[in-house]
């Protein structure tokens, strides 16, 4: 089986992981938080070279959480188990900071939606970010809040 990205860069390092079961639902957000970016990043580039200030406007119309939390709730019934498990304990963990420009419901949607990704990360399911990603994207692309950011009309 070929290695994961994850167990790549611990090779790298001889890092022996830790059981991520064990992990806190806010250090596999941090995690999460960084692979979607860089997922979301990927994308964006990919569609088209841009200047980086319209790659940054792309990005952010996706990372922020608004559309996370619209993402995680088109995806709940696609979920397993051990997946919402993961997202409601990232959901319903006390976060010392708040979003900036979102809801509290919504940052803690979003803080869910980046723990489940960063459990999958940690268990180096990078097909299965992706696959959530692109399902989750697909759902959310006729989103009259979100479109209306993307063509940067603000509310």
């Amino acid at each position: 089986m070929e290695k994961g990205i994850n167990e790549y860069i611990l090779d790298a390092f001889d890092i022996k992981p830790d059981d991520i079961r064990t992990y806190s639902p806010l250090t596999l957000a941090y995690i999460g938080d960084g692979i979607f970016d860089l997922v979301i990043r990927s994308k964006v580039v990919a569609e088209g070279n841009t200047s980086p200030s319209k790659l940054h406007r792309k990005t952010m119309q996706f990372v922020k959480a608004e559309a996370q939390s619209k993402m995680v709730e088109a995806l709940l019934d696609d979920l397993t188990e051990e997946e919402k498990d993961v997202f409601k304990r990232g959901r319903n963990a006390k976060s010392y900071t708040s979003a900036k420009n979102a809801k509290t419901s919504e940052y803690r949607k979003a803080t869910g939606f980046e723990a489940l990704l960063g459990y999958l990360y940690l268990k180096d399911d990078f097909e299965r970010i992706v696959d959530l990603t692109v399902k989750g994207l697909d759902r959310i692309k006729d989103d009259p809040a979100l479109l209306a950011h993307k063509n940067g009309n603000h509310r």
